[in-house]
């Protein structure tokens, strides 16, 4: 099995580069586009290389394996995940059901050589496994929402504290996020994938790679052509751009 793109994920550099070794020796074809050192980076990595098999390690900081795989689950194609986990991990259990697969650090040749059998057949099968993966990981993930802390602005001398529900959008550039509010705008430095990790992902919808939206904001979504769909907003001029991955939010009844 050729051309197949794969993360990883590991905020320890010892377990990463172990599994990076041992990947390349069990399946030495596999293309491994990023190796992450955190939940967040390994988001951003996913949206930029889309790869179609992600090995994430449940503990991580800012977002965690499991939150990860949530938002890859809410694509129009999500990846094939393998959870990575230390021994004794609460999730685990759940994984026998076989919607994805899971090794444990530290992660030895044969666990992952069957791991690896079984995601080169759900490949090849084409299997879907977005909707067992989204039953799994809400049992599993806390229902409770992130608390928001105000988006903080530098407008000349002040610091403007901006609450996340007055925010209509995020747009972010290679140097910096413009937060578009009610009542005015501002530049931050806080890149957009770091912002995501402390706002309400249900409120919040990323659109593209460098667009996140509030929700309650959106007054319809726009299909172009095949391949393009854009939305307005309520009581705005603005179309916003809504890549490929991200067209499956909008399916209509």
């Amino acid at each position: 099995m050729k051309n197949i793109k794969a993360l990883i994920a590991d905020d320890e550099e010892g377990p990463r580069e172990q599994l990076l070794a041992a990947l390349k020796r069990l399946w030495p074809e596999l293309d491994i586009v990023a190796a992450s050192e955190n939940g967040v980076d390994a988001w951003d990595d996913y949206l930029e290389h889309e790869p179609a098999l992600c090995f994430l390690d449940i503990r991580m900081p800012g977002l965690s394996g499991l939150e990860v795989a949530r938002r890859m689950s809410e694509l129009a194609a999500p990846p094939q995940v393998v959870f990575v986990s230390a021994y004794g991990d609460h999730a685990l259990s759940a994984f026998e059901a076989g919607a994805v697969d899971y090794c444990l650090k530290p992660v030895e040749d044969a666990r992952l050589a069957q791991a690896v059998q079984r995601v080169q057949a759900r490949l090849s099968a084409a299997a879907p496994q977005a909707g067992d993966l989204q039953k799994m990981l809400q049992q599993l993930l806390p229902a409770a929402k992130p608390v928001s802390r105000p988006i903080q602005a530098s407008l000349g001398r002040e610091i403007k504290l901006i609450a996340p529900e007055e925010v209509i959008y995020f747009e972010s550039d290679n140097r910096y996020t413009r937060v578009v509010y009610q009542g005015g705008e501002a530049l931050i430095r806080t890149p957009l994938k770091e912002l995501l990790a402390g706002l309400d992902a249900e409120a919040f919808w990323q659109l593209h790679r460098s667009v996140l939206v509030n929700s309650r904001c959106i007054a319809s979504a726009v299909r172009v052509d095949e391949n393009s769909m854009h939305v307005t907003l309520k009581g705005r001029e603005e179309k916003l751009p809504v890549s490929r991955q991200f067209q499956g939010l909008f399916k209509g009844q």
